[in-house]
């Protein structure tokens, strides 16, 4: 009879555990993403849709589940496999360093050269780096925003979601500073590779995390252009 109440309750534990891990999107979007979004100027709303996709609904969501069981989302080539991540263009810096007053994260290096996203942010490999007219795409991790350390590079983005269209972003390269002014904030897909695309017009820097906080189902892309040099 032990043997069996213990087998029953592993059971109801085991499908408590799988049914808040595949629906905690939903939770999380309701306790962080919600509020944050609420009265935020972004280009446009944030539905629920794009948490749990109408199209997927539960298939895909244990269809992500998995994968973020499988993958390595340490390693900023899985973010978005089916691009090359590698190029035979000479990198013109190895690394840089990026600030954002607001979220208390200051000189965080940015690598050029790897994809190693616990030791430091990662620009996707073949965009242009900032100050050059261009827009250089940088991944960093995300968490549970009570884990937030901004010199952990393991939960760096944590609070990204808190950011606000006309915050500023700081950029050193070499022994120039730039400041960035934010003017988008969205939600994607996953699998929307057009935040990797290059606008020459001008130059600008996209942030690039998984969102809803402590999940990998969506990616936040915070999109910001050159305001100044800054002294």
């Amino acid at each position: 009879k032990k043997y069996f109440k213990f087998a029953g309750f592993l059971f109801i534990f085991s499908g408590l555990a799988f049914f808040i891990y595949f629906f905690f999107p939903v939770i999380s979007y309701q306790l962080f993403l919600a509020n944050a979004y609420s009265g935020n100027k972004i280009e446009s709303p944030i539905p629920k849709y794009l948490i749990i996709n109408n199209n997927g609904g539960i298939r895909s969501l244990i269809s992500q589940g998995i994968t973020s069981l499988t993958s390595d989302f340490t390693d900023a080539r899985n973010w978005y496999p089916n691009v090359p991540s590698d190029t035979k263009e000479k990198v013109k810096v190895d690394k840089y360093f990026l600030s954002i007053p607001k979220l208390k994260i200051e000189n965080a290096e940015v690598s050029t050269k790897d994809y190693d996203l616990e030791k430091h942010l990662v620009q996707y490999f073949g965009t242009s780096i900032p100050g050059e007219k261009g827009t250089a795409v940088i991944f960093g991790h995300s968490t549970l925003p009570y884990l937030f350390n901004p010199k952990n590079y393991k939960t760096i983005f944590a609070t990204l979601h808190t950011i606000e269209v006309g915050d500023e972003i700081y950029v050193k390269v070499k022994d120039i500073s730039y400041k960035y002014k934010i003017f988008s904030i969205t939600i994607t897909s996953p699998d929307d590779t057009n935040i990797l695309s290059q606008s020459f017009d001008y130059s600008y820097i996209t942030l690039v995390t998984c969102t809803p906080p402590g999940t990998i189902w969506k990616r936040l892309i915070v999109r910001a252009g050159l305001d100044s040099i800054a002294d």
